[in-house]
């Protein structure tokens, strides 16, 4: 393997471009790629975090990532999330190439919501809110752009200066930004997993206050963005609801991707139980998705309340109802290996 070519996070990006990297998802789908049928990915916690292996493999290819998830390394400067991923010949399972894990998986993820978001958002989206600064965020304006005429952006996040740097891009592409930030709700600082034995959610008026509340000009200024956004794009490391859920309007498309923890969600039951709900595979969602696994918990809703797959939503066989509409991921190999395969192939 020492001469194996290594596709770095340059190449990926310039080899498939993200409108590209939409393209292909929907043809594998279309070609009866079955998402349920991907084998649920190994997580392994380790002192320092966990470890993720995310196989997969078609006619064509095989294929596996290997991923690092390291809660501490934003305070050392570096990245939560680390990986390596390996692409096999289907037939031989001979390495064909290595390639750079984080950035395939920053391609990947916002291209799977730019999908979903294709088929399930109002045509004349415009106006988006991102939850979340870092890679993930800035990929999704990216990515949301390719599928609908998103012209105006608000960004919140924890830390005022990354939230306007993101503002910043976003106006860097001609989009209309701002960057609000909501010290009072410390996200991401939660490490423990909410418990289905934990009491019923407050009043939503409380609730509002403790998830929205930061000082009496940005919380108000995120509310009224929510109550006018099309799409809502969470990008955040959070373990409980980053708003009330009572804030958004019918017909907003919100995907939630920060999490593939049972534990862990974005966000809340009234806006799940109010929305048209599409996973990747309903087997992923049923054992990672907190976002799902919650509100089930809690009786809120049944796995029956789960609209589709993402197979079934480019299909047309997902009903989408009056409410919300709402995508959640928790990433899944078999995305990484189509969009792998794209790079290998473009390279070649």
């Amino acid at each position: 393997m020492s001469g194996l070519p290594y596709l770095d996070a340059a190449t990926l990006e310039r080899l498939v471009p993200m409108g590209r990297a939409v393209t292909v998802l929907e043809d594998a789908l279309r070609a009866g790629l079955d998402p349920e049928a991907t084998p649920q990915r190994p997580v392994v916690d380790v002192p320092a975090g966990q470890l993720l292996l995310m196989p997969a493999a078609t006619r064509r290819y095989a294929g596996v990532k290997a991923v690092s998830i390291a809660p501490a390394n934003p305070e050392r400067g570096l990245p939560r999330i680390q990986g390596t991923y390996l692409l096999f010949d289907g037939d031989t399972l001979a390495p064909l190439a290595a390639m750079d894990g984080i950035a395939l998986t920053s391609l990947r993820t916002p291209a799977v919501s730019a999908l979903a978001v294709r088929h399930l958002a109002e045509p004349g989206a415009r106006r988006l809110v991102v939850f979340g600064s870092g890679p993930q965020a800035y990929g999704h304006v990216l990515a949301l752009r390719e599928v609908r005429p998103v012209e105006d952006v608000t960004v919140v996040g924890r830390d005022a200066g990354r939230a306007e740097a993101l503002a910043a891009r976003c106006r860097a592409l001609g989009l209309t930004a701002r960057a609000f930030t909501n010290p009072a709700n410390d996200h991401t600082s939660h490490t423990t997993p909410e418990s289905p034995e934990r009491p019923a959610s407050p009043s939503p008026t409380a609730s509002a206050q403790a998830t929205v509340d930061g000082g009496s000009g940005p919380d108000e200024q995120v509310a009224r963005a929510l109550a006018q956004a099309d799409l809502v794009a969470c990008c955040t490391t959070a373990r409980r609801p980053l708003f009330p859920g009572k804030l958004t309007r019918d017909g907003v498309t919100v995907v939630a991707v920060g999490s593939h923890e049972p534990g862990a969600r974005e966000l809340d039951g009234d806006l799940v139980a109010r929305a048209t709900v599409v996973v990747e595979a309903r087997a992923a969602a049923l054992e990672e998705a907190g976002d799902v696994l919650i509100p089930m918990s809690r009786g809120t809703i049944s796995s029956r309340h789960l609209a589709g797959n993402l197979a079934d939503l480019i299909t047309g066989q997902v009903i989408i109802g009056p409410g919300p509409r709402v995508f959640k991921s928790t990433g899944m190999a078999w995305e990484d290996l189509v969009v792998a395969a794209a790079a290998y192939e473009a390279w070649t």
